[in-house]
């Protein structure tokens, strides 16, 4: 049907006497755009050594894809890993600056009765007794330094009014950062029910260390809280081997957990890892773990570009027979390790002609450190083709000079 119209709509600007000025001074037929083919995965080959036991992860950032995970992918007990969920859910709700007191907390005989219990228990707890007041930063520090679980409760009990009312929010945070495998039954990880998967447990390590409160604590060898008490940080683990630790517990449920940040560091520069090992079984085994990831990440990570300057991604064929290339504007390189092939996906723009440099469209590649969008520019000039061709060529001339008519 198209064919028919084009033909017709030749004899019509024909018999009109329109054929020079439709031909020497409308548009042209626009350039065929077609999609190179992608380049091959270009990245250091292989992935950080996690265990094949228990369950690990570990991701680069908090909402981006998994770079190695081992053992069971299944949600597992996590024992004092859910004190870190307990300070985000408390600081989505009472935003704290680093190094800020915060909000002033006055102790309650709930909360007294709650550290004596933990005592008799023989579980962490860090002391205080009815009517002290604490800062909310001091706080945080008994509960993330010293895995305080008293200090978790009373936390949990000061942001919500209750400990069910923590639990409704923990939920509703917990799904609003697509952790959907987390269940919690309290706020210390001391109960069985207290699940997640690995992998939701690094990125909720990645998230912790995003917020500069609880990143600026656990970075500290501890602290003097509430004017005199000494806490340590219990989290501390592996530091020569570039380990920055969150949590680390062990409950009979859960093995030993520990939750870390792992700077790597190379020729070109630091890369941050964030991991979750759960189910450890003995300590000599988590050391031999750690140091194995440690060890594994420095040899697969490097500087990797993903896009190279003049890099062809678009090829330009014009009716008249030009061709031109819509190539890389500039180099773009990341920290990366990659175990599959990057994806690119080229938005080219329709052209007719155009001017060497001019933008063309994107380049954007998919990574598992996320998306890079690069620009696309024209490596040549594309030109007008001149009267000859204009005149030589009446099918394509008017065919454009038609879909320019009717909006095509």
């Amino acid at each position: 049907m198209r064919a028919v119209v084009i033909v017709v709509g030749v004899f019509v600007i024909l018999g009109i006497g329109l054929y020079g000025p439709a031909t020497l001074v409308g548009p042209l037929p626009p350039a065929t755009a077609s999609v190179d083919q992608a380049p091959a995965e270009s990245a250091a080959s292989g992935a950080p050594t996690v265990p094949s036991t228990g369950a690990s992860a570990i991701v680069v950032d908090g909402a981006g894809p998994v770079l190695a995970s081992g053992g069971s992918t299944d949600a597992v007990p996590i024992g004092g890993a859910a004190k870190v969920i307990t300070a985000l859910v408390v600081l989505d709700a009472k935003p704290m600056e680093a190094g800020a007191p915060g909000e002033t907390i006055t102790i309650s005989a709930e909360d007294y009765q709650s550290y004596v219990t933990y005592i008799s228990e023989s579980a962490r707890a860090v002391s205080f007794i009815t009517g002290e007041t604490w800062t909310q930063r001091e706080m945080l520090q008994a509960m993330l330094l010293g895995s305080s679980n008293n200090h978790a409760d009373s936390l949990a009990r000061w942001a919500f009014g209750s400990m069910d009312g923590y639990l409704t929010a923990a939920q509703a945070w917990l799904t609003k950062n697509g952790l959907t495998s987390v269940s919690l039954v309290d706020a210390t990880g001391l109960d069985e029910g207290d699940v997640g998967s690995a992998t939701d447990l690094a990125r909720i390590s990645a998230l912790a260390f995003a917020d500069p409160a609880v990143s600026e604590i656990v970075r500290s060898d501890g602290a003097a809280v509430n004017g005199r008490r000494a806490v340590d940080n219990l989290a501390r683990y592996a530091a020569d081997e570039g380990y920055v630790g969150l949590s680390r517990s062990y409950t009979d449920q859960a093995g030993i957990c520990f939750l870390f940040a792992l700077d790597v560091t190379v020729d070109s520069g630091t890369q941050t890892l964030y991991g979750a090992f759960l189910r450890e079984p003995d300590w000599d085994t988590i050391d031999a773990d750690l140091t194995a990831l440690s060890a594994s990440a420095a040899a697969t990570v490097k500087q990797t570009p993903v896009v190279t300057e003049g890099e062809t991604f678009v090829t330009y064929t014009t009716p008249w027979g030009e061709t031109a290339h819509g190539v890389a504007k500039a180099t773009e390189s990341r920290m990366l390790w990659v175990t599959s092939p990057l994806t690119y996906t080229v938005d080219a723009q329709p052209l007719t002609t155009g001017n060497k440099g001019q933008q063309v469209g994107t380049v954007t590649v998919g990574t598992p450190d996320g998306d890079i969008t690069m620009m696309l520019v024209l490596d040549q000039r594309i030109g007008d083709p001149g009267p000859m061709w204009r005149l030589g060529n009446p099918v394509p001339v008017i065919s454009a000079f038609i879909d320019s008519r009717t909006g095509k």
